[in-house]
């Protein structure tokens, strides 16, 4: 009799296990350091909000890294549920057919509330398809601001409480620095392709490719050798040649930062997202922001910026029940408390308004100076057709010869004219390769 108590007790035990057991749901993304500790702590407060799911953060090295990790896992079979795809990766995700479950589709399939008005529409715009439905739910989005000296300005006899507005503010205010002694350069920057060719083309409201910058279709073609790119390039050369603006190197421009801390460089144009590393690194004098310059002559400028960072993607091949946990895991990612802390304490941006309004209500924007500036500019104008973002296959090369044809320009081998007609010539090359793989 006791063995068969013991049996049924076992069965129970065992039902009930299984009934309080939960749902798996694996989260490949890039984010280490102090980003990777939040993003951990924000996974463990939604996995401790309910009895369901248990989603499991894992980090797989840089965005190409964590991208090219997917793909791979994809091919074997042993894809994760979600995966953090950085922004010039999404032409090669919509392109990956049968490959992922666009989110707008998931939430509407497991019945989550889900409203696409609710998100900022700079930062959802780059992440829709043709018919304005969301693909890939937001996560960490960012954009280019300028930082300045304060403490530089004030010596240089200028305003510190006036950051440049235009380009040629920007020449004037470096002239005036340099024959001061104030610094021994104007300004310097992060990203030449992400900050001053793409986030350069949006603010000008300037297209930098032909089927509204590749969100069209697999037809599209670069166009970013247009005059007004031309003349900035042409512009960065000039101004290096004299001392006014200091190269930080290619990709992110690793060596524009330390320009600024030492206080070489009076300004810097990088990443909203890099504003507590610059907090924390300019300790000897005073920080002021400001938004992108733009040139006054250019019709339709100011514009507005456009993003950078990365979404979150779901794979398709996974359980049904997994499904469910992911959309249940976007409703609370994109709740309001959990975004506005997610923004406040790394510098990414809000990616909802109710968000941004909770900081507001928070008195954070008035507590932090500069915090607002990237908002502010990203949603100073409804986004066009030139300032939505860009959607090409093989973008990540293609910033990597944009890279090229920029110090070959800066050396001297080319100008500006010939480096873009380069830019757009190879890039092409590079997008007609992609059309041939996936149609």
């Amino acid at each position: 009799m006791s063995r068969i108590l013991t049996a049924s007790a076992l069965a129970l035990i065992a039902s009930l296990s299984a009934a309080n057991a939960k749902t798996d749901i694996q989260w490949w993304h890039a984010m280490g350091g102090e980003l990777g500790a939040k993003l951990e702590e924000i996974v463990k407060g939604f996995n401790e909000s309910q009895d369901e799911y248990n989603v499991i953060p894992s980090y797989k090295g840089t965005y190409p890294e964590t991208m090219t990790a997917a793909i791979a896992a994809f091919r074997a079979k042993q894809q994760p549920a979600i995966v953090q795809v950085f922004e010039v990766g999404t032409g090669t995700m919509m392109a990956a057919e049968g490959a992922i479950v666009p989110v707008h589709q998931l939430m509407k399939d497991q019945g989550v509330p889900f409203d696409q008005n609710a998100f900022l529409p700079a930062v959802v715009g780059y992440y829709t398809d043709t018919d304005g439905n969301m693909l890939s739910m937001p996560f960490n989005s960012s954009t280019p601001i300028l930082y300045y000296n304060k403490d530089v300005f004030e010596k240089a006899g200028l305003d510190p409480d006036t950051p440049p507005k235009t380009w040629g503010e920007m020449e004037e205010f470096s002239r005036k620095i340099i024959d001061s002694g104030a610094a021994s350069c104007g300004f310097t920057t992060g990203w030449i392709s992400w900050i001053q060719t793409e986030n350069f083309s949006a603010w000008h409201n300037q297209p930098i490719g032909t089927e509204q910058n590749g969100f069209g279709g697999l037809d599209a073609k670069l166009t970013v050798n247009g005059p007004v790119q031309v003349k900035h390039w042409a512009n960065l050369k000039k101004w290096a040649d004299e001392g006014i603006f200091k190269y930080g190197g290619p990709v992110g421009g690793d060596n524009a930062p330390p320009m600024f801390y030492s206080q070489d460089c009076a300004m810097i144009m990088n990443s909203s997202a890099s504003r507590a590393g610059v907090i924390a690194n300019a300790t000897d004098f005073e920080l002021g922001y400001g938004m992108l310059p733009y040139y006054d002559d250019v019709e339709g400028a100011p514009q507005n910026s456009i993003i950078g960072g990365a979404t979150l993607w779901v794979l398709s091949g996974r359980p049904d029940e997994e499904y469910a946990g992911a959309a249940r895991f976007f409703e609370y990612l994109s709740s309001p408390e959990v975004q506005a802390d997610w923004h406040q304490f790394s510098g990414y941006l809000p990616i909802t308004q109710a968000a941004y309004d909770l900081g507001k209500e928070q008195n954070y924007y008035d507590q932090n100076p500069g915090s607002e500036v990237a908002l502010q500019q990203i949603t100073l104008n409804a986004p066009t057709e030139n300032s939505k973002g860009l959607r090409f296959g093989n973008y990540v090369q293609i910033r990597g010869i944009i890279d090229e044809e920029f110090e070959q320009m800066l050396s001297g081998s080319k100008d500006a004219q010939e480096a873009l007609d380069s830019v757009v010539e190879r890039g092409n090359k590079l997008i007609a390769e992609f059309k041939a793989q996936h149609q």
